[in-house]
């Protein structure tokens, strides 16, 4: 099986900035994609960014890129998400997760709370 334990989360005002992580353990495997999604209260949960496992191909949802960040550690097995500019919209639970190209099973963290104040 695989784990990812996301942090980072917390309050923080609108324009601040933020850096989730998520770490991988278990069976991890180069045929995965790692990516983050956001889930804000009455909503769907949406697609935010992801990355190869090899940290090399990052792909952002429209409204936040220039503004995140996502990156890979290789050593620490590590994906991580810098927030810059946030504002009330970006308030939400993100999710770290982490999809087999192969088999197409989706691995799901427990999630972390961000929230912005005005």
């Amino acid at each position: 099986q695989v784990q990812l334990v996301e942090s980072g989360g917390g309050s923080v005002q609108a324009g601040g900035s933020l850096r989730l992580s998520c770490v991988a353990s278990g069976r991890t495997s180069s045929s995965f994609r790692m990516a983050w999604f956001r889930q804000a209260p009455g909503k769907e949960r949406e697609f935010v960014a992801d990355i190869s496992w090899s940290g090399v191909s990052k792909r952002y949802a429209a409204s936040m890129k220039g503004r995140f960040t996502i990156s890979k550690d290789n050593a620490q097995n590590t994906v991580l998400l810098q927030m810059n500019s946030l504002n009330f919209e970006d308030t939400a639970v993100y999710y770290c997760n982490a999809k087999d190209l192969i088999t197409t099973y989706n691995y799901w963290g427990q999630g972390t709370q961000v929230t912005v104040s005005s």
